[in-house]
């Protein structure tokens, strides 16, 4: 019996590694063995969404491994209409498993900081390239080939060529996404985002699209296309994704605790390269410190995941300064400020679809703007206390056709018609069609703090009846 490597997983039960038989299998083995691999055990894959759902704290490493497991998935229905072994199908594979190795600590909040201050090892798809390109991780790869490696993130990055193997690794029924939509929901406990996996994969076929750049027609590309036994199904995987980011991504108090985290890091950032790291509460040695002193440097990066920041929350909870000693506080003990929801106002005075609309747009700005304004004079005032006023806009569109801006073909979800045709999925669900973008805009205000709800209160108002009127 050849020697299998396992992993027990709550989604997919066992995931089983083939090293004696396959040398990929092996060599991706041992990929999860590397330093850059396992510290994904330490950064959650919802960052903060456990202050909400406190079943969601999986790991990024465990879902690095179930996108593996469902690219093998993935990779049966590729056998079916291109049965001769393309070398694609390898670096397919191991892009599954590595495509999130560069992510750092409470990605979206890391993410925000880094484009504040131009970190560049603060950008998740940059350190992947280069942890893929040249590490630990890199010189596993380079079993398989001294161009490997390259070969891999090339197609982790996107850079290569469209082809049905670059679509397990990122299209619209990418790995990625079929393992985060069951796996987010399953551990945050929802009942929303239901998708019907198994019918999905039975009805996916490999299919060539066709498609242009302005008035230049380009070759057909091969992607993933839907029989039309599963058009109902299309619409409940699009319905589903959707249905994540209000209800698990978006939550009010998970982005609320990305707003303070980065507040936070923002700070002691700025203190660090200030020449004041004893305000923060760190020792000089602390991870923290060092990629602020040394932010281009990888292995100062490599040292950050969210137990370093856990961590450092008790030394800053003891610092002289009153933003950092505040808002690490915060986060410990879960003490979040409170939100003002402008657009769930909107709806209530006007109505839904008012909320969404490109007026709706325009008054939000206007109170965005009014609002800056305001925590400018504040801050002007009391520059070392913590902002009183926080803010936060998101949107989602539920599907973009390819007129609208997306990565072309295999970004859309095409269903054989009954005269085999191929037709993007909006043209035959009337329920995907009719779906509008979710937008939100929060603001939110430190508890007790009166005279910021005060205000805060006093802008939407006048923002909103200034425009019904």
């Amino acid at each position: 019996m050849p020697r299998q490597q396992r992993i027990r997983d709550p989604l997919h039960d066992l995931i089983e590694f083939n090293v004696e038989q396959s040398q990929v299998e092996d060599v991706l083995w041992r990929v999860i063995q590397t330093r850059p691999f396992q510290r994904l055990r330490r950064i959650k894959q919802l960052g903060f969404s456990d202050f909400v759902y406190p079943g969601a704290t999986h790991s990024r490493l465990l879902h690095s491994v179930g996108v593996f497991h469902t690219a093998r998935r993935l990779m049966k229905v590729i056998e079916k209409y291109i049965p001769a072994r393309d070398a694609r199908v390898d670096q397919a594979l191991a892009a599954a498993l590595v495509h999130d190795v560069g992510h750092g600590p409470f990605s979206h909040a890391f993410e925000r900081i880094g484009e504040r201050f131009g970190l560049t090892m603060a950008n998740h798809e940059k350190v992947s390239d280069l942890l893929i390109r040249d590490s630990e991780v890199a010189s596993e790869l380079r079993v398989l080939g001294s161009g490997f490696a390259n070969d891999v993130a090339d197609m982790v990055s996107g850079s290569g060529a469209p082809s049905i193997y670059s679509a397990v690794v990122s299209s619209q029924f990418d790995a990625d996404r079929l393992d985060y939509m069951r796996r987010d929901r399953l551990m945050a406990g929802s009942q929303h985002a239901g998708i019907d996996f198994e019918w999905l994969v039975e009805n996916l076929e490999v299919g060539e699209v066709e498609h242009s750049v302005g008035e230049t027609r380009l070759k057909p590309v091969q992607t993933f296309v839907l029989g039309r036994k599963a058009i109902f199904a299309a619409e409940a995987y699009v319905l589903g994704l959707f249905q994540l980011y209000p209800t698990v991504y978006f939550h009010k108090a998970t982005r609320g605790a990305e707003h303070i985290c980065a507040e936070l890091l923002a700070r002691a950032i700025a203190l660090i390269r200030d020449g004041s790291i004893e305000k923060t509460g760190l020792p000089r040695t602390h991870p923290l410190v060092r990629f602020a002193q040394t932010p281009d440097v990888i292995e100062c990066a490599l040292a950050l995941d969210d137990t370093v920041v856990w961590g450092a929350l008790s030394l800053m909870v003891d610092s002289d300064d009153d933003w950092i000693s505040t808002l690490a506080g915060r986060l410990r003990d879960r003490k979040l400020y409170k939100c003002l929801d402008v657009r769930a106002k909107i709806a209530h005075e006007k109505d839904d679809t008012a909320a969404l609309s490109s007026e709706a747009d325009s008054v939000c700005a206007n109170i965005r703007d009014e609002l800056g304004r305001c925590l400018d004079q504040w801050s002007a005032a009391h520059p070392d206390s913590p902002p009183r006023i926080l803010v936060d806009e998101v949107e989602r569109s539920p599907y973009k056709t390819l007129t609208e801006d997306t990565k072309g073909p295999l970004n859309q979800i095409n269903i054989h018609t009954e005269g085999d045709h191929l037709v993007d999925l909006s043209e035959r669900s009337n329920v995907v069609a009719a779906l509008k973008a979710y937008k939100a805009f929060r603001v939110y205000y430190a508890d007790g703090d009166d005279e910021a709800k005060g205000k805060i209160t006093d802008i939407i108002e006048r923002g909103i009846s200034q425009w019904m009127a």
